[in-house]
């Protein structure tokens, strides 16, 4: 995968960036020109790049547009990128296909459009570093991986202070609330970020997604065979869609409150009310595991019963991970069985499980924005996602909907 991501890659499942290719990466044979780029693509076999080089050229193609739309612009009209366009376009240019789009083989049915151009946060809200940085690169996380610390426990006081933990969890909670009222057929998942957007700012809150590794959005909208890391855009979502909204706050005391669902929108066929009942009870059976004294790989086989016995599969390529000061940090959180996660829980642990369980097949690959992530088969999937905190005695759930301290399914609550 091109960019970090946003929910957790695990390096041991690091696959060909040969869309489709399923084969694992075993040697570091990368892409010069991607290397050039700053971008680490890889592949299992000379032969295998060779023969998808004329696909794989629109990746560079596009990482020369991002590096150019980041140069300081001096016009009133910014120039075209290929991937957005102004709110008043008209309809055709805005339901358009991006220029890296055009020759990209989907195996989905699901197609991108344009979407808007980024939206700005006032000044006087506190900023993560990678805000401001030109590829949105975090130097504190990066810093972080460098020391190979031990799991951070967190205090009373960085939890329960005015701007504490639990208040960044709390106001993610109530975003992601706001966004879910807003969902209906025919809405855009770009008004979706501006709801996002908007309702993080009136809470003193960034929006933790943007810019973060240039990421151009405030929240990740994942629709039918997206997996996770959607991008928003000027696509109205239709009636029988599953969406999962995904939304992480930074709040004025310096601290991330992520947490996601996946809603049924209008008329839902079983097939996808299954994977969405699934991917819910899915979290409900790790977290039911969380107290100090767990083992972090102990997670994935809870999931991956729960999965099996519904006939659906988990991703191997996203995990959960450690979050609180830093947005990802250790430990990390693999949800598929015999997983080698390192690491045992103790109280003060703070991080996210978010697995992400697909209707037929486990594969996943990233489309040409190098950021959605989808399904191989082009078949639904569905992911639910809390921050929790490890406590002497079991598990606070910190992104929990209001009187719901035990994950309890409702499907009225995420039917829109």
């Amino acid at each position: 995968h091109s960019f970090s991501n946003m929910a957790t890659v695990d390096e041991s499942a690091r696959k060909c960036s040969t869309p489709g290719c399923e084969n694992a990466v075993t040697s570091n044979l990368a892409c010069p020109k991607c290397k050039e780029l700053g971008l680490s693509n890889f592949f299992c076999s000379q032969d295998c790049f060779k023969k998808n080089y004329a696909a794989h050229k629109q990746v560079h193609t596009l990482a020369k547009q991002v590096i150019a739309a980041s140069g300081v612009q001096h016009r009133k009209t910014p120039p075209r990128d290929g991937v957005s366009c102004p709110l008043d376009a008209p309809a055709e240019v805005k339901l358009s296909l991006p220029d890296w789009a055009k020759d990209f083989s989907f195996n989905g049915s699901l197609r991108p459009t344009l979407y808007s151009p980024k939206r700005t946060v006032p000044a006087n809200i506190r900023r993560p570093d990678y805000a401001d940085h030109f590829a949105g690169i975090s130097e504190s996380e990066r810093r972080d991986k460098a020391n190979h610390n031990n799991i951070r426990i967190y205090t009373s006081k960085e939890l329960d202070g005015e701007y504490g933990l639990r208040h960044a969890c709390k106001m993610g909670r109530e975003v992601l609330d706001e966004a879910g009222k807003a969902l209906r057929p025919g809405v855009t998942t770009d008004e979706i970020d501006r709801v996002v957007h908007e309702a993080s700012i009136e809470r003193d809150c960034y929006p933790s997604p943007l810019n973060y590794f240039n990421f151009p959005k405030s929240v990740c909208t994942s629709v039918n065979e997206v997996i996770c890391h959607g991008i928003p855009d000027y696509r109205e979502i239709q009636d029988g869609d599953i969406v999962n909204i995904d939304v992480t706050t930074y709040n004025r005391g310096g601290y991330h409150g992520d947490l996601n669902e996946t809603f049924c929108v209008g008329k839902v066929d079983d097939d996808g009310k299954r994977v969405v009942k699934t991917s819910f009870d899915c979290l409900a059976a790790a977290l039911a595991l969380v107290k100090p004294g767990t083992l972090y790989r102990d997670l994935g086989t809870a999931i991956h019963k729960v999965a099996s016995a519904n006939k659906c599969s988990v991703v191997r390529t996203y995990c959960g991970h450690g979050i609180g000061s830093l947005f990802h940090t250790i430990p990390n959180v693999p949800h598929y069985h015999k997983n080698k996660a390192k690491g045992t829980m103790k109280a003060g642990h703070v991080f996210t499980v978010e697995p992400m369980i697909n209707l037929k097949g486990p594969g996943d690959y990233t489309w040409g924005d190098n950021w959605t992530a989808v399904t191989t088969d082009g078949a639904r999937s569905a992911q639910f996602e809390h921050t929790v905190l490890v406590t002497e005695t079991g598990c606070e759930i910190l992104t929990a909907r209001e009187n719901e301290p035990v994950m309890t399914w409702n499907e009225d609550l995420i039917s829109r």
